[in-house]
């Protein structure tokens, strides 16, 4: 019963040591185990395999895999990055640009800048064509231009105060409807997701007047096209108390661990540690800095339970 224990550990779980992470390498392949049937059947995968999605937010979104591999997780890391389509600034029509940015950098800046649009409303844009259509192309234009304030104090040194519109921030993009798009999207908010994004400082006089093309694309074709900023997974976090550990040595157990992690209960007058989320540890390891603690706790992870997040 031992030995299967230890088998099962070696399958399930990537323990971490004081010096070392053992059992880091995929043992679980056909006849590597006696009594164990690890050829690969489509019925067992689907009955084992799901995702949970634990947080969505407006920026963000956390979900577990469950059941598979390291090589499927990352493919779906993959995928977010480089194959779900956005729209993104692609041609900038320059008419007028008296600000200290030059024409090609104002152009990379702007075609940086996420685009809230929903991509399946519009079709990809074929190669060679150099006039958009309102099936394929949103287009915004930036017109701006910075003059003084009259009313502003003759002491006063803050250009919030001496001057009207010298920030150039994505709020400032507004849509201008292509052909019928007004039909078409009688609803839509096409703008740029984040009002506060700078894209360049004028000063009285100077202006930017430009208009921009935004097409369907995808992060492999060109990083602005990508739909998060970061993609990441991780092994879950599995973390066991191996005796109990009460007072002194619980509350110096719990600072061995990031916030939320080990929580201390009273029972029976004594403060008792208990394992309360360990999800939300980053395995510092710190628990191997104090002898007294060290040999009382097991650091695994769960080999087949991905936490993928993007960002």
């Amino acid at each position: 019963m031992a030995a299967k224990r230890g088998t099962d550990e070696m399958r399930d779980r990537v323990v971490l040591g004081e010096f070392g992470v053992h059992n880091v390498h995929t043992t679980d392949f056909p006849g590597n185990y006696p009594g164990y049937e690890d050829a690969w059947d489509r019925r067992r995968f689907e009955e084992a395999f799901r995702v949970d999605i634990i947080r969505e937010e407006e920026g963000a979104l956390e979900f577990d895999m469950v059941g598979i591999d390291a090589a499927i997780a990352n493919a779906f890391r993959r995928i977010l990055l480089a194959e779900v389509p956005t729209m993104a600034v692609e041609k900038v029509f320059v008419y007028n640009n008296t600000s200290i940015v030059q024409d090609e950098i104002l152009a990379h800046r702007l075609g940086l800048i996420p685009i809230r649009a929903d991509p399946r409303l519009f079709e990809y844009r074929n190669q060679g064509d150099e006039e958009g259509t309102e099936i394929d192309t949103l287009q915004f234009q930036l017109k701006i231009k910075c003059s003084r304030n009259p009313q502003a104090a003759k002491e006063s040194s803050d250009p919030n105060e001496l001057y009207f519109n010298h920030k150039v921030y994505s709020k400032h993009m507004t849509w201008v409807p292509l052909g019928n798009q007004t039909d078409l999207f009688p609803d839509a908010d096409f703008r740029p997701v984040h009002d506060d994004i700078l894209i360049a400082l004028l000063r009285p006089g100077q202006e930017i007047d430009v208009l921009m093309h935004c097409v369907k694309g995808i992060g492999k074709d060109h990083a602005k096209f990508s739909p998060v900023a970061t993609a990441s997974y991780r092994l879950l976090p599995d973390i066991t108390l191996l005796q109990p550990i009460e007072d002194e040595a619980a509350e110096m157990l719990q600072k061995c661990f990031s916030p939320g992690v080990i929580e201390i209960q009273n029972i029976k007058g004594k403060k008792v540690a208990r394992v309360a989320n360990a999800r939300l540890d980053t395995f510092s390891r710190e628990v191997f800095r104090h002898e007294g603690l060290k040999n009382l706790v097991r650091l695994a992870r769960v080999r087949n339970h991905y936490i993928l997040g993007n960002y």
